[in-house]
């Protein structure tokens, strides 16, 4: 069952200080939504909130970091305990690398995971237990049945699509679309529904923030210049990932791609795989 409305909602939304994480606290806020800003950067977060606040309820800003185990299950309780258990979860937090597989050292692997996998493992496991509780204490009525609430994971057009050029980032979104579409089917017996967001290019600083292997196809440097001009030329705001994020929430979308490379890519994962395959072969140019 979708949550039809947001006013009175709670919303939980992790990397919320910038881009499309603080684009979905407002969207959510707009809607009629109280919001829980989470970031590692805590001044980020709270700039969140101050603006939450001038286009709706507002909210409360935390810092946390998403791959501290610890440092989560603290969060949650806290997050029940101050406010109560959260009817809406958005685990956008994220990191991006880039370079060659082989390059690439255990601990940028023990990074990537940490923070987009294990990060939405944790928001997950432990709002989605809060959620899964309380639809069990209350009585349920036939003409009005408890809506359990919403995980929305960020999860990538990578997901769907192999790349030479970011394998460890590929492999952690296409994990979290995976632990989507399983914690669906678990949890629709609780009325509690999960979306897979799969964007594109999208304009944040996921890219200009990102790590860089050394490898044999170009610096990192020249890595990291591309992958801005891209997605300068792209020139997709976040707040339409946004707009989509609330979309999905409202129709209880399973898997959603954004944007045209989004919607490309997921059409030619489930038509012709063999396509993707090829064009994952292509080189990073050279100088």
């Amino acid at each position: 069952m979708p949550l039809a409305h947001f006013d009175g909602a709670l919303a939980v939304v992790t990397g919320a200080g910038s881009g499309i994480g603080r684009a979905i606290a407002l969207a959510l806020a707009e809607s009629g939504a109280s919001v829980i800003a989470a970031d590692i950067d805590l001044p980020a977060a709270e700039r969140t909130v101050t603006r939450a606040k001038t286009v709706g309820a507002g909210g409360a800003a935390y810092q946390v970091d998403v791959a501290d185990a610890g440092a989560m299950e603290a969060f949650a309780a806290e997050v029940k305990d101050a406010h109560r258990v959260p009817d809406i979860v958005v685990n956008n937090a994220g990191i991006a690398l880039a370079g060659p597989f082989l390059d690439t050292e255990l601990d940028d692997w023990h990074r990537i995971v940490d923070v987009n996998l294990w990060g939405v493992i944790h928001g997950c496991r432990l709002f989605g237990r809060q959620m899964r509780d309380r639809v069990a204490a209350l009585p349920n009525k036939p003409d009005k049945p408890n809506l359990g609430g919403h995980i929305v994971n960020i999860s990538s057009a990578s997901a769907f699509a192999p790349w030479r050029a970011m394998p460890a980032y590929c492999t952690t979104k296409a994990a979290v679309l995976m632990l989507s579409e399983s914690l669906r089917a678990e949890l629709a017996g609780h009325r509690i529904g999960v979306t897979a967001v799969c964007p594109g290019f999208v304009s944040t600083d996921l890219v200009k923030n990102g790590s860089f292997v050394e490898g044999d196809t170009a610096a990192p440097g020249k890595l990291r210049q591309r992958g801005q001009q891209a997605i300068q030329l792209r020139n997709y705001p976040p707040e339409k990932v946004a707009e989509r994020v609330v979309h999905a929430i409202v129709k209880n979308k399973p898997v959603v791609p954004v944007n045209f490379e989004g919607h490309l890519l997921h059409a030619l994962s489930r038509v012709s795989p063999a396509t993707l395959r090829l064009l994952a072969r292509i080189p990073t140019p050279q100088g």
